[in-house]
């Protein structure tokens, strides 16, 4: 989106609004538990805080779209359940430095597209560069609206239609083993996706540029300018393994039928061997989520196996499973005199505990 300046202005109050409201019900939710705790009646009966309650307090409450601050309430709920099914932590409070965001719905007409532009409630029309047409039969439901660290704005569009992606029988199936190096290595030749780890070569301008910005003043407009040079570069980063990531994935749902992969925690990997900046630069969970999302849409399947199958250890060849494979070691050996690459040797045994599953 492409806001004016009077539009930028209603747009971060907005997004301060829809901060303030969330936290100060977050704030009396743990005071109202932290109260009741003890008696487990009484705190089902406590009524929960809506939005409306602070504007007659907070009279600047007014000036925002109300749907916005609606949704905030929601988005706290969501956060609990999530807490109580164990889906996510306990809910945060949003700080003013993470990314800025809100989410509006449609009622009687107030979100429309036209030519160039779209109507969004407060703002009136703003003019925005549209990344494809939406097909007649989908129905907008809402809105997000966000800004990233570099002041740039988007806005995505829900919409909701009848889709029923028809069954495809499973024919060719593949099987991926999560490599450091290169994303993944593929059960079929031994094909590596050659990750260009975007964020590993951009880490000597990055130090340079972070190195210019602990010699700025703090607060000083060359220190602000510095920063957003800092931000332009992780966003480009972020931007480029998004992009390698979506491609790679389209490639294997357009190609498989079945997809098999290892269900890994990738945060306890991280932590445990000290690979943090190498397991996040491959984003591996995002590129899961890409992956499923683009199978289900064809009717295909993505099948995770269990982390503790002992992919590596077991020969591809004989089945033996070794008792103990250091991490050191990148060649497989086998008893059988099997001798291959440890990663493709895990990505077949994931392949065929895959077709074993499916079965």
């Amino acid at each position: 989106m492409y806001p004016t300046p009077q539009q930028e202005q209603l747009l971060a109050k907005t997004f301060g609004c829809v901060r303030f409201v969330y936290n100060k019900m977050l704030a009396e939710r743990k005071e109202t538990y932290e109260q009741f705790k003890d008696d487990q009646d009484a705190l089902k009966k406590q009524k929960l805080p809506t939005p409306a309650k602070y504007k007659s307090e907070h009279p600047w409450l007014k000036e925002v779209d109300s749907l916005a601050l609606a949704n905030a309430q929601l988005h706290l709920q969501k956060a609990y359940q999530n807490f109580f099914s164990r889906r996510a932590e306990f809910p945060k409070f949003k700080s003013r430095k993470a990314k800025q965001s809100y989410t509006t719905n449609v009622v009687s007409g107030n979100i429309m597209l036209l030519d160039g532009y779209i109507k969004l409630p407060k703002l009136k029309l703003v003019k925005m560069k549209q990344h494809r047409e939406i097909p007649s039969h989908q129905v907008i439901k809402s809105c997000t609206v966000s800004r990233t660290k570099t002041g740039k704005h988007y806005i995505s569009i829900l919409t909701e239609y009848e889709h029923q992606p028809v069954p495809k029988e499973v024919q060719a199936v593949i099987g991926l083993d999560f490599s450091m190096n290169g994303l993944f290595v593929e059960s079929e030749e031994g094909k590596t996706a050659n990750s260009p780890h975007f964020y590993r070569r951009a880490l000597e301008k990055l130090a340079k540029e972070q190195r210019i910005l602990s010699r700025r003043k703090k607060g000083s407009n060359r220190w602000h300018k510095q920063r957003l040079n800092i931000a332009k570069l992780h966003e480009r980063i972020a931007n480029q393994r998004k992009d390698f990531l979506h491609k790679e994935s389209h490639r294997l749902a357009k190609r498989y039928d079945c997809v098999v992969i290892e269900d890994l925690n990738m945060k306890g990997m991280s932590q445990a061997l000290h690979f943090g900046k190498s397991v996040a630069d491959n984003a591996w969970g995002m590129f899961t989520t890409f992956l499923q999302y683009k199978l289900e849409e064809q009717g295909k399947r993505l099948i995770k196996i269990n982390k503790w199958f002992p992919s590596s250890k077991t020969c591809s060849s004989c089945g033996q499973v070794k008792e103990s494979l250091t991490l050191s070691e990148r060649t497989f050996h086998c008893n059988c005199g099997f001798v291959a690459d440890r990663d493709w040797n895990a990505s077949i045994n994931i392949k065929r505990e895959g077709l074993r599953l499916l079965a």
